[in-house]
């Protein structure tokens, strides 16, 4: 157990170091803007995220729109790993990039169906009154519809397993097949970072932000991000990577009316109930 502790501790030490001395590679005639922005553009768009979040009581940006705000960044962020496979000018990354596109159809309308019941149940778009709303119940409880659906979402926009084929090892990496140096060090992180900025956003949004016994509001909300990017990552990692056809087809036929089917049902509770 220690020698896996050790190795997991050093590891990504490791590949950080050799990335960073890594030269840079670039494809023939490839758009080097597009692809340095959307390089560089994954891990600040995951800062702004977790901007959003109210940590605890306060939050480092309150705005009484933030759940719209966070769809916005999460629109974007689908952008730019397009622009990733597009940018190289290569073979493998716009096939994984429109992979991508494929995907994202199929997590995104139930990612953004999913973002209206919480806030349709607390009749605010801001995430600090959306926390607040659930100090009688946690709305994961009776939206756990809304609750999958975000979390394939999350899964989907940090281009993690399941939702990985756009990154897929048959395409060599797809959009990430052509990345080098710097510019890979900064797409992991990225990803890394987007997903647990997705996994904190969820907190306020369905596991009732800070509340919790004895430990200060601000912790309870960094425990409860960290266990739900822990586990998204854990369970995403022991299932194989799905094609966009199988992804499409359950999630608009299967999903999604059941997305829908959950935000009538929260908007009849918040009418008559």
């Amino acid at each position: 157990m220690p020698d896996r502790i050790r190795s997991a501790l050093l590891v990504p030490v490791a590949e950080t170091a050799r990335l960073l001395r890594q030269r840079p590679r670039r494809t023939v005639e490839a758009d080097l803007l597009l692809w340095r922005i959307a390089s560089s553009g994954l891990l600040p768009l995951a800062v702004l995220m977790l901007v959003l979040v109210p940590w605890g009581d306060r939050a480092l940006v309150s705005d009484p729109v933030g759940v719209v705000w966070f769809n916005a960044l999460d629109v974007f962020a689908w952008a730019l790993v397009w622009l990733l496979g597009w940018g190289a000018n290569a073979v493998y990354g716009l096939v994984g990039g429109y992979r991508f596109l494929a995907l994202a159809l199929g997590y995104e309308l139930p990612l953004m169906f999913a973002l209206i019941a919480p806030a349709v149940a607390a009749e605010s778009l801001d995430l600090g009154v959306i926390a607040a709303a659930q100090s009688g119940l946690w709305y994961v409880v009776w939206m756990p519809v809304a609750f999958l659906a975000y979390c394939l979402g999350v899964l989907g926009m940090s281009v993690r397993a399941p939702l990985d084929a756009a990154a897929g090892a048959d395409l060599a990496g797809g959009v990430l097949a052509e990345l080098s140096g710097v510019d890979r060090l900064l797409v992991q992180a990225g990803r890394y970072a987007l997903l647990v900025a997705g996994a904190a956003v969820a907190v306020p949004l369905f596991l009732g932000g800070g509340a919790g016994p004895l430990l200060p509001g601000w912790l309870w909300v960094v425990l409860k991000a960290g266990a739900l990017a822990w586990a998204l990552a854990a369970v995403g990692s022991r299932l194989p990577t799905l094609r966009p056809d199988r992804v499409l087809q359950p999630a608009w036929v299967v999903l999604l009316p059941l997305v829908l089917l959950q935000d009538l049902v929260v908007a009849a509770v918040v009418v008559w109930g």
